[in-house]
C-alpha cells in the first residue's frame, strides 16, 4: 500500500505555535490571476474550491470554501479519508473547471484552526519520536521482518500511523493490538515503497540538490527506461537511478521536449545531404540541434540540422513562430518576453528626456 500525502500537517521545528496567516495582505496580483482564470473558464462549468495540503510536499486536496474567504497560509480543520485533520491552505479560493474534480462531492472546510488546536498539534508532534522508538522495540520482540520509517499523529491524537518498508507482506495484527493497548489510540500501519521511503527521509541527489520528491514533487510520475533512451543517456542503472534505487524522476521532466524535438530532426540511418556530400545519420544531439553524419568516404562530421537540405525552411518557420510568440508576450506584459518577466525589468530603458532650459 502506498503512503498517502494527507497523513499529517507540517509543523516547523522548535515548538513555537504556527502563526495563522489571516493577518497577511493578499498579493497584489491575486485578483488579476483570478480574473484570468475566470476568463479562461468562460463557457465551461466551474466550481469554487480551496486547496489544502497536509504535508509540505504532499498532494493538494480541494475543499468547498463556502462563502468564506480563506487566505493562503491559514490552518484549517477538514474531514479527510483518515478522519478529522488539520491542514494548511495553499491555494486561496478560486474557480476551476468542474471537469478537473472527481465524481465525489467536495467536502466543506469545518472551521479555522484555533490556537489551542495548533498547540495540541505541536504537543502530539513532539511525541512521534518516542512512539517510533517504542514501536521498534515491539517489532524486535515479535521478530517481524519490517523496517520502521516514520510515525505520525493526527492533530488531536485520534490516530497514530506508522510507516514501514518490507520486502514481503507482513502479518502485523498482533503488533497492532500491542500498540493500541500501549498508546490508547487508533493505530494504523502502512507499508510504503522505495520512492515513498526516500520522500519521507529526504536526502541529496547526484546533482547536489535536495531530492525532488522531498522538496517539491507532490506526485510520482511513471518513469521508464525508454525515456533514458530518448534522451541519449547511458543505460547504466547506477547512472540513472536515484537514492531509492528506482529510475530518477527527473528523466520524465524533459522527455516530452526531446520527443517533440526529434520529430523535427532527421532519424537514425536517414540519408541526408550536407555541404560535404550525402551521408547517413548516425547520431542526434537534441540540445545542440545537430546530427552526426557518416559520409560515403567513412568520415563522420557534425552538422547543424538547419544547414541540411529540406530542414532549413522548417527551422526558419519555427524560429519565426517563437519570435512572434515572444513579441506578443512582451506586448501583453510590458516585459522583455522572457519567462516570469512581468514588470519590465529586462525591457530596454526609455530614452531620457532632454533637460528643459
Amino acid at each position: 500500500m502506498q503512503a498517502n500525502g494527507n497523513a499529517c500537517p507540517y509543523v516547523p521545528k522548535g515548538g513555537n505555535v504556527p502563526q495563522q496567516a489571516n493577518r497577511e495582505p493578499r498579493a497584489a496580483n491575486d485578483d488579476a490571476n483570478d480574473d484570468a482564470n475566470d476568463d479562461a473558464n468562460d463557457g465551461a462549468p466551474t466550481t469554487r474550491v480551496v486547496g489544502v495540503r497536509f504535508r509540505p510536499t504532499g498532494r493538494v486536496y480541494y475543499y468547498d470554501p463556502g462563502a468564506a474567504d480563506y487566505k493562503s497560509g491559514q490552518w484549517v480543520i477538514v474531514e479527510s479519508p483518515k478522519g478529522t485533520e488539520c491542514g494548511r491552505v495553499v491555494i486561496a479560493p478560486r474557480q476551476i473547471e468542474s471537469s478537473e474534480l472527481g465524481a465525489d462531492d467536495l467536502k466543506p472546510i469545518l472551521r479555522i484552526a484555533t490556537e489551542d488546536d495548533l498547540r495540541q498539534m505541536l504537543a502530539y508532534k513532539s511525541k512521534e519520536k518516542g512512539a517510533l522508538r517504542r514501536c521498534a522495540e515491539r517489532i524486535e520482540q515479535r521478530e517481524l521482518p519490517m523496517k520502521l520509517v516514520e510515525s505520525e499523529y493526527t492533530y488531536d491524537g485520534g490516530r497514530l500511523t506508522f510507516y514501514f518498508t518490507a520486502e514481503e507482506r507482513v502479518d502485523f495484527r498482533a503488533l497492532v493490538r500491542d500498540l493500541a493497548a500501549q498508546f490508547h489510540t487508533r493505530i494504523e500501519l502502512r507499508q510504503i515503497g522505495a520512492r515513498d521511503h526516500a520522500k519521507l527521509l529526504g536526502g541529496v541527489g547526484m546533482c547536489g540538490k535536495t531530492l525532488c520528491c522531498s522538496s517539491w514533487l507532490t506526485e510520482f510520475n511513471v518513469v521508464s527506461i525508454k525515456m533514458a533512451k530518448e534522451q541519449g543517456l547511458p543505460l547504466n542503472t547506477s547512472k540513472i537511478s536515484g537514492l531509492c534505487g528506482r529510475l530518477m524522476c527527473c528523466l520524465a521532466y524533459e522527455n516530452d521536449d526531446y520527443v517533440e524535438a526529434k520529430e523535427e530532426m532527421p532519424a537514425y540511418n536517414e540519408v541526408v545531404t550536407t555541404g560535404s556530400g550525402p551521408g547517413r545519420v548516425v547520431g542526434v544531439n537534441v540540445p545542440r540541434e545537430s546530427v552526426e553524419v557518416m559520409l560515403e568516404s567513412g568520415a563522420t562530421i557534425t552538422v547543424p540540422v538547419r544547414q541540411l537540405d529540406g530542414y532549413a525552411q522548417a527551422f526558419a518557420q519555427r524560429d519565426q513562430q517563437r519570435e512572434q510568440a515572444r513579441t506578443a508576450t512582451k506586448t501583453a506584459t510590458g516585459g522583455c518576453g522572457k519567462p516570469n518577466c512581468r514588470h519590465g525589468q529586462h525591457a530596454q530603458p526609455a530614452a531620457s528626456q532632454p533637460a528643459q532650459a
